[in-house]
Formats: C-alpha cells, sequence, structure tokens
C-alpha cells in the first residue's frame, strides 16, 4: 500500500485549475470550502436551478453555476451528487459540455466500477474518497488537521491524472495524515460491503434487534436505549482510538469475558455465510442493479423502508433522553442550515 503526504503532492497543480463541485451536501460543502481556502482562486459549485443549495453555497462565498454552464467552464469536474444521480447528470449536462483533455473526478467509484457512466476517452479520471463524513473532513481541516483519503485513477488521458489527484486530495486536507494508492474496485466493493454489513445495516440492526429483546422482556425503554444504543459510541470510541484490543483493555473483566463467550453466538458462521453473499452481489453487481431499479421506479421500497424505520420507537424514546443530556449537540457534526 502505497501512502502520499503534502510533501508528495504539487498545490500549485490544482491552483492552476477552475475546479467545479457538483452538489453541495455534506461532501460538497467540506471539497468547496477546503479548496478554497488552500488558495484555489476559481472554485465554483455546480447546482441544478432552484436547489436550496445555492443560497449555502453562496453564503459561503463560493460561485455558483448551473449544471451545463459549470461543466464547460471547468477544468476538473467533481462529482459529488448522489450515486444515483450521477449517471443523468453525466448524459444530460457532462458528457457534451466537458472541455477537450479535462478531468472528471468522483470521491466514491460506484457509477465509474459498473459502468453505469463511460467517460469520454479524453478525459482523465480519478477518485479522490476522503474516509470519513464531509462534516469531518471540513472539521478536521479547519483545526489544521484533515482526514486520509483514497486516490485511485480510471483513465489517464493526460499522463499527469495521478499528480492532479494527488494535488486536489492535498488541498482538501488529506495530505496532511495520508492518501492511500487503491483502485475503483476495491474502493467500491469493500465500501459497499463495510456499509451493508457494519456501519449502518449491521449495526442498525444489531442495536434495534437488542432494544426489541429487552423491551419485549418487560425492561424499561428507556434503560434498554442507554445500554443497547447510547453506550456505543463508548465503546466504538475506544475502538476507534486503539482497536479492538483497546477497548478490551478499557472495559471490566466481566464485559470483556461476556465479550469472548457470547459475542460469537450472536454473530456466528451463519452470519458470516450471510456477510459472503452480500459481498457476492455486490461483486456480481446485483445490489446496484437493484438499487438503480428502485431509483427508476421512483423509490417506493426505499422510501417505505426510511418511513418505517423513522416511526420505530427507539427513535421516539432516543429524542427524549437526548433531550436530557444537551451536551450532546454542543459540538454537532450535522448543521443543516449550512450544508
Amino acid at each position: 500500500m502505497r501512502v502520499y503526504y503534502d510533501r508528495d503532492a504539487d498545490l500549485n497543480l490544482i491552483k492552476t485549475k477552475k475546479v467545479v463541485i457538483l452538489g453541495y451536501g455534506s461532501q460538497g460543502f467540506a471539497h468547496a470550502n477546503n479548496l478554497k481556502d488552500s488558495g484555489v482562486k476559481e472554485v465554483a459549485v455546480g447546482l441544478r436551478p432552484g436547489s436550496s443549495s445555492v443560497a449555502k453555497a453562496e453564503s459561503a462565498g463560493l460561485k455558483v453555476l448551473d449544471m451545463n454552464e459549470s461543466a464547460k467552464w471547468a477544468d476538473v469536474v467533481m462529482m459529488l451528487t448522489p450515486d444515483e444521480l450521477q449517471r443523468d447528470i453525466w448524459n444530460e449536462n457532462l458528457v457534451s459540455n466537458m472541455r477537450q483533455g479535462a478531468a472528471l473526478a468522483f470521491a466514491h467509484g460506484l457509477n465509474i466500477h459498473y459502468n453505469l457512466i463511460e467517460p469520454r476517452e479524453d478525459l482523465d479520471v480519478f477518485m479522490v474518497a476522503p474516509k470519513g463524513p464531509g462534516h469531518t473532513v471540513r472539521s478536521e481541516y479547519e483545526r489544521g488537521a484533515g482526514v486520509p483519503c483514497l486516490l485511485a485513477i480510471a483513465q489517464n488521458a493526460s499522463g499527469n491524472a495521478s499528480e492532479i489527484g494527488l494535488s486536489y486530495a492535498s488541498a482538501i486536507g488529506g495530505g496532511r495524515s495520508g492518501i492511500i494508492e487503491t483502485t475503483f474496485r476495491e474502493e467500491v466493493e469493500t465500501d459497499l460491503f463495510g456499509e451493508q454489513v457494519v456501519l449502518c445495516g449491521g449495526l442498525t440492526s444489531l442495536i434495534t434487534e437488542a432494544w426489541e429483546t429487552l423491551v419485549d422482556a418487560g425492561y424499561a425503554p428507556e434503560m434498554a436505549y442507554f445500554e443497547t444504543l447510547h453506550e456505543v459510541k463508548l465503546i466504538v470510541d475506544l475502538i476507534y482510538e486503539g482497536g479492538i484490543a483497546n477497548m478490551r483493555y478499557s472495559i471490566s473483566n466481566t464485559a470483556e469475558y461476556g465479550d469472548y463467550s457470547r459475542g460469537p453466538r450472536v454473530i456466528d458462521s451463519e452470519t458470516r455465510k450471510r456477510m459472503k453473499e452480500i459481498l457476492g452481489e455486490i461483486q456480481s453487481g446485483k445490489f446496484v442493479t437493484e438499487w438503480m431499479s428502485e431509483n427508476s421506479s421512483g423509490q417506493p421500497s426505499f422510501k417505505a423502508m426510511r418511513r418505517r424505520a423513522a416511526e420505530h420507537p427507539i427513535e421516539e424514546v432516543g429524542e427524549k433522553l437526548r433531550a436530557m443530556m444537551p451536551w450532546i449537540g454542543e459540538n454537532r457534526l450535522v448543521d443543516k442550515s449550512k450544508n
């Protein structure tokens, strides 16, 4: 694994480019403002007319262009819109408008890896993927640090795509902590797998099932919330700081024994088998085909699942308990008024 730092990057490369950020959500907010603060003088945000993000970007002192205009203007186009929108944006706004020899960049390689977007041969295509949410990319940059980034090259038409990508990653703060060389395939497949089986799908299902088990057994919902959801942060922070061994060093002997002796009864060989099935669906493209089909029909299943999850009693209990702990919201990562 090759890792690069600021000393390996020529920041002046990106400073000489006109860079447009398509989208101004969590990542778009971070990339655009970090680039601007790193001295990239010509940074713009590409948005659809009437987007609610126009006012947010303009209030940050950023130029806002519509999608077609931004594609014609830019030397580097960074695609930071949701995955399910990117193919249409490419076909409708970018493919016939981007400059000859420009660069098309991504922070997640799904549309390139699964051939939903087939870039023109004259374009550089690279990925700079921060390993953290946009709010953290911005807050770490502001405190003089940075979030590690992945760098991958899918198409090197200019012969300079890697250097441009490295410069871009450095400008958003990645070079302060490390820019790791990878491939589009490796980034996409590991990212989807991690989200589905651990970080999002696995964790939320584990929490919800555990909470329901306690409540169904007659325990107070509030006690169940503290023990199955609230304290997850305490454990994850210890793991984040120094790995699983660091967490086990810090907890009680009783908790550590329960970890070794009961954990494998919950997450067992059958769970591992289902994980392999999910990985196979990612590798084959089955998951992405399913997700794109869901979007083409207006997201009915997705919206229904989102609604049911938001209405789960654990959310009501959590809202009540968090109101008793105002310190949780004092340093919010997410501020919907800005990004």
